[in-house]
């Protein structure tokens, strides 16, 4: 495997974003619309923090209602703010940081996803499926 590869040829480049002023029902579409996991909160192209999938889950009560879980989910989404579930002090790398180097980080920390910022600007992220894939791709040849 190349050590020099760099992050940008995995990364995804299309990136679903949320701002600060949108609010976590919007958050949780997009999340189930686009089948991610993992969503930047930007202002421009400046990364403010990164909402979670797991961050939504973790604020919800939908798990002891079952007939009104999606009138449950919205009351309580709307007691909360993007930037009161986001975290906000986000780790990233850049476009040019080697796979390896990006898959040794993310198996000693604990968090499946890394924002990709060149010259202050959000240009991508990274996740732990994008690293599996590209090993998957490597060894299947």
């Amino acid at each position: 495997m190349k050590n020099s590869v760099p992050v940008s040829k995995i990364m995804t480049k299309k990136l679903v974003t949320l701002t600060a002023n949108d609010d976590l029902v919007t958050a949780e579409q997009l999340f189930k619309k686009h089948h991610i996991r993992h969503i930047p909160v930007v202002e421009g192209k400046v990364i403010k923090g990164m909402l979670s999938y797991t961050d939504l889950l973790r604020i919800s009560f939908a798990d002891a209602v079952d007939e009104h879980e999606e009138y449950v989910d919205t009351i309580v989404y709307n007691m909360f703010t993007i930037p009161q579930v986001m975290v906000n002090d986000v780790v990233s790398v850049n476009s040019e940081t080697s796979i390896p180097d990006v898959a040794r980080f993310l198996s000693k920390k604990e968090f499946h996803a890394l924002p990709v910022v060149d010259n202050g600007k959000l240009v991508g992220i990274v996740t732990t499926t994008d690293l599996i894939n590209y090993l998957l791709e490597y060894i299947e040849g």
